[in-house]
């Protein structure tokens, strides 16, 4: 659906470098990356926003890098909704339509379907002032589909929400994506957001894109230490391979295996380290005696930090877990975990 060959774009403040990046049809995919990666400005690109200064891009077979934005069938949404002020629910929605030729039997029918898998019926006669934040990305995101668009084009449509908003939002976008044909592109920095929605996803940093893969690969399986930072790898060590060991700083660690892609860090998920009060064996084949130098709550979840020798290990334990072990700082634990859970790179 989306083909994207060697763009760059030149800007004042942003610019994008040897961007390629394929996207399916009716595909739910996720673009990541800190502030300023160039994330926003690959979506513009993309709707025909701001000009290329070469390579291409492909929207189905054709190929629309010279294309004015009305000719391309993209739909992009904003965070701040860009909705008009003056303008009830229902006219914000229909707006588009006087820019483009659908018979009123589609439209209606359309614009029935939007209003039933948004919720949006209650408030067809309301101004946006009048709105919650959540009903403001609600209609912004119907008026962007109602002119029944190839792509939608989604930049961090869940940032500027509140928590109870962003579910109700993120519930709606993947209804919207399951009843539609139309495939999303969606720009985040948040990596937890991501991976509630997409299957697949593109990394970008200073402008160019580091890493892409299934979910799972760019979760479990970063290639550098930038995208094991970004997915909560905290677990991150420089390390020095010797057969099926990993060595970083007093530590010898087993990996179970001879590394075919080490070149020099080893990462770990917290939540695979499992603290015990006795050290384990079974199927952990790595087991280390170390103090509690740090317990941080999370809401849901605290994180705590042991020192093992000159190795800080992180670690998610749950409340029920961290009374039941008796923790506190100080204390003395094993740390233990599984070779299978170490990623090398």
């Amino acid at each position: 659906m989306i083909k994207i060959r060697n763009l760059n774009i030149h800007l004042k403040e942003f610019n994008l470098f040897d961007i390629n990046l394929d996207i399916g049809t009716n595909e739910f995919f996720m673009l990541m990356g800190p502030t300023g990666a160039g994330k926003t400005v690959l979506l513009e690109a993309i709707a025909g926003l701001i000009p290329v200064k070469s390579g291409s891009i492909h929207i189905g077979e054709k190929n629309v890098t010279g294309l004015v934005p009305e000719k391309r069938g993209v739909s992009i949404v904003y965070q701040d909704y860009s909705l008009f002020p003056h303008l009830t629910v229902r006219e914000n929605i229909t707006y588009g339509l006087h820019f483009h030729k659908i018979s009123k039997t589609r439209s209606d029918k359309t614009f029935d379907r939007l209003v039933e898998n948004l919720n949006l019926s209650y408030i067809l006669n309301r101004v946006p002032l009048n709105l919650s934040g959540g009903e403001l990305q609600r209609v912004a995101m119907a008026r962007a589909l109602m002119v029944n668009p190839e792509i939608l084009l989604l930049d961090e449509p869940l940032s500027a929400l509140d928590p109870g908003f962003r579910e109700e939002i993120r519930t709606g976008l993947k209804k919207l994506h399951r009843d539609s044909n139309v495939t999303f592109l969606m720009v985040t920095h948040d990596f937890a957001e991501a991976l509630s929605l997409s299957d697949r996803a593109a990394m970008m940093n200073n402008g160019e894109i580091i890493q892409t893969g299934t979910m799972e690969d760019i979760f479990k399986r970063p290639d550098s230490t930038f995208v094991a930072d970004f997915v909560g790898m905290k677990n991150l060590f420089a390390a020095q391979f010797r057969e099926t060991k990993a060595l970083t700083g007093n530590l010898e660690i087993e990996l179970g295996a001879k590394p075919v892609d080490g070149h020099g860090y080893i990462a770990i998920r917290p939540e695979d380290i499992v603290l015990s009060q006795r050290e384990l064996t079974s199927s952990m084949r790595n087991s280390f005696a170390g103090n509690i130098t740090e317990i941080s709550d999370h809401g849901l979840y605290y994180e705590a930090g042991i020192m093992v020798r000159n190795i800080t290990f992180k670690s998610l334990i749950t409340k029920g877990a961290l009374l039941d072990l008796q923790l506190s700082e100080g204390t003395r634990i094993f740390v233990s975990f599984k070779s299978t859970a170490i990623h090398t790179f």
